[in-house]
């Protein structure tokens, strides 16, 4: 029955109804042959009778009770859909699949609460994952939009936002010998023991930036895959990093870290919001993209500058 149509299936069950080809087709408001040649061709398809005709009238078959049950469950399922498709227009629902590098796993839960209690309708799925993973994602059309710094400079036609300021800072344990001193130059950081991202991710590639434009070789140290890993590290006086002050700003409230007044820090750089040219926001993801780009910024941790220090942006 594969070439089976709703409008046979509609047609058998307005017939049952109404008891005549005549009185379902003007429940149909279609004519009463149009009635019966869909009746002929949902027969043919069974293969089997659907109704019969008995001294009180007609009668469904079992088959045709079997399909009667099935058109039911099928005008359900298209009533919800409906339903589903009307909100998914107006923006009051649907679902939308962003992503965002891990270091904004900080604060993209942050902005789903609030954008959620504007939207309850929404349903979100946030995928989480390093720069490459992200970009990744949005070459194979895997995510609406994302969240991250420094989009990337490849063939894809991109549109991007900018969400909010991004500081990154050095930061070190709170009995680190270099903690509340006075602005310490580059040039003894770079004596420290330094730990890093792997190649490729954005705050390594920044620290290396970093000490090249002084011409300073870059620091020894230790490659760690995580920030959580980095920040366990710092807090065991392993070393100093550089890292985003968004990554750290709850325990620098809490005392654990402390952040290093450094010559030249923070680098301030920007969050974006990023998507595909060439993908059609539906309204949801529509409603996510102005939400960033609008209220975004007011949901970023707040984390104060070091006094006395020079902003860089870059």
């Amino acid at each position: 029955m594969r070439d089976v149509t709703i409008k046979q299936l509609r047609s058998l069950s307005a017939l049952l109804d109404a008891g005549t080809i005549a009185g379902a087709a003007q429940a149909l408001h279609v004519t009463a042959p149009a009635v019966a040649q869909q009746l002929r061709l949902l027969e043919r398809a069974a293969g089997v009778p659907l109704f019969e005709r008995t001294p009180d009238g007609l009668r469904s078959t079992n088959a045709g009770r079997e399909l009667v049950d099935a058109t039911a469950h099928i005008e359900a399922e298209l009533a919800r859909c409906s339903r589903v498709v009307d909100s998914i227009r107006s923006g009051a629902g649907g679902k939308v699949v962003f992503g965002a590098v891990s270091t904004a796993k900080y604060f993209a839960p942050r902005m789903i609460a609030s954008f959620r209690t504007a939207h309850p309708g929404i349903e979100l799925q946030l995928h989480i994952g390093n720069r490459q993973q992200t970009i990744e994602q949005l070459v194979r059309h895997d995510v609406d939009l994302v969240i991250m710094g420094r989009p990337p400079t490849t063939s894809l036609d991109l549109d991007t936002e900018m969400l909010g300021e991004h500081p990154h800072v050095v930061i070190a344990a709170t009995d680190h010998p270099l903690v509340g001193g006075p602005s310490v130059p580059l040039a003894r950081l770079a004596k420290q023991t330094f730990l890093f991202r792997e190649v490729g991710s954005g705050t390594r590639q920044l620290a290396e930036d970093m000490f090249e434009r002084r011409r300073l070789r870059f620091p020894a140290g230790m490659e760690m895959s995580s920030n959580e890993t980095i920040k366990q590290a710092v807090i065991a006086g392993l070393g100093v990093a550089l890292i985003s002050a968004h990554t750290v700003a709850a325990e620098v409230a809490d005392g654990r870290i402390a952040v290093l007044d450094v010559e030249g820090l923070p680098i301030v750089r920007r969050w974006y919001v990023v998507r595909r040219a060439d993908h059609r926001l539906l309204p949801p993801a529509a409603a996510l993209w102005r939400f960033l780009v609008e209220e975004g910024a007011a949901h970023l941790p707040e984390m104060p500058s070091t006094s006395g220090t020079r902003r860089l942006k870059s």
